[in-house]
């Protein structure tokens, strides 16, 4: 199989598809794998890396789609590139369609074969190619918030930590999964009072018997109500997978809170957590309602790539070989957790929660 990994188009996005090491595995199975020139230069990964791991490197976009079965991706496809995919070829990245009509429309025009590492699942439950990027983006947020409570970045002046005699920020995690456990860890490392509300109790005391110190409520509106007026930093990292983000915070929430206080939504990607909330980029990353910055960054691992392209190699690799390896069709059969990935086929919508959010109509993956 022709393998094809293009270069990152997105603002300020320097991850990449497959690290050299990826590639070196591929061609071992005898797999060609085409890399964009430069397409590893932001992880630190230049092109005489990969032609070392058998990678031919090519000039451009435009072979790469127009020759290559199955596209490894980052991010979701951007508008240019939409009208290169064609019938038949594979495109296996992150795609968080549930918010954005417009590219699932793009897809489904395409005619190619879409299947989104977010909606991949585990035997245990959770969502194997989400998670390190959970984990980068979680860890994240705490430092992007303490950075933006700081007064030159327009914040409050208030330091994450305190000091002996000054109370440390507020910060109140939404969210008690994988981005949500990593925030909490890193803001209460910082010496911040954290809580983090959720409404699974046994996510709650998992928590709490991990991280001493850490205060949980379960969460209502009524509990947010409440702690809004006392928060700096509001990280929210809640998921419904493949569906578009519950607004949990209202406007009026926010409103609510102190003046120069900070709120980072993870979720920016699937629609957001809070009213206020519309995806921005590292370019321009923060925005101001209500007296709120707001950090609403789509790609927030995009930040580090280095380690984020090797953080989500470790996890995309067995697919990507099984994908190569079987086709897509057979390699869907033998693994039900990677047909759950499968999102648009042949301009078809195959993942329910994406078709629920768009008014679509649903094709189950079975059949084809």
């Amino acid at each position: 199989m022709r393998i094809g990994i293009p270069c990152e188009i997105k603002d300020n996005e320097y991850r990449v598809g497959l690290t050299p090491a990826s590639v070196a595995e591929l061609n071992s199975n005898g797999h060609r794998v085409l890399v964009e020139q430069g397409a590893g230069i932001g992880s630190g990964l230049p092109d005489d890396a990969y032609a070392k791991a058998g990678a031919e490197l090519c000039h451009g976009p435009g072979e790469i789609f127009a020759t290559c079965d199955l596209i490894v991706k980052v991010k979701e496809p951007q508008a240019a590139e939409t009208k290169l995919l064609r019938p038949g070829q594979m495109l296996f990245t992150y795609l968080h369609l549930a918010p954005d009509p417009q590219l699932t429309r793009a897809l489904m025009d395409s005619g190619a074969t879409c299947i989104a590492y977010e909606t991949v699942t585990s035997p245990s439950g959770g969502l194997p190619l989400l998670t390190p990027m959970s984990e980068v983006a979680g860890r994240l947020a705490a430092q992007v918030g303490a950075h933006y409570l700081e007064r030159e970045a327009s914040g409050r002046g208030v330091l994450l930590g305190g000091v002996p005699g000054v109370s440390p920020a507020d910060v109140l995690v939404l969210g008690g999964g994988v981005a949500g456990a990593n925030a909490a860890r890193v803001a209460l490392g910082m010496g911040a009072t954290v809580t983090v509300a959720d409404r699974n109790l046994e996510t709650l005391r998992r928590l709490s018997s991990l991280m001493p110190g850490l205060r949980t409520i379960f969460s209502t509106r009524a509990a947010l109500q409440a702690l809004a007026p006392r928060t700096d930093l509001l990280i929210g990292t809640v998921l419904v997978p493949g569906a578009a983000t519950p607004k949990l915070v209202t406007r009026e929430m926010v409103a609510s809170m102190k003046q120069g206080s900070v709120i980072v939504d993870i979720s920016a990607d699937q629609g957001g957590c809070c009213e206020t909330t519309r995806p921005t980029s590292h370019s321009d990353p923060t925005y101001v309602v209500e007296g709120v910055t707001h950090y609403c960054v789509t790609n927030m691992p995009g930040a580090v790539p280095r380690t984020s392209t090797f953080a989500l190699n470790n996890a995309t690799l067995p697919f990507v070989l099984a994908l190569a390896d079987k086709g897509w069709r057979e390699a869907m059969r033998d693994d039900p957790h990677l047909r759950n990935g499968l999102n648009v086929h042949e301009g078809k919508i195959t993942c329910a929660p994406v078709a629920q959010a768009q008014g679509l109509e649903f094709v189950a993956p079975e059949p084809l």
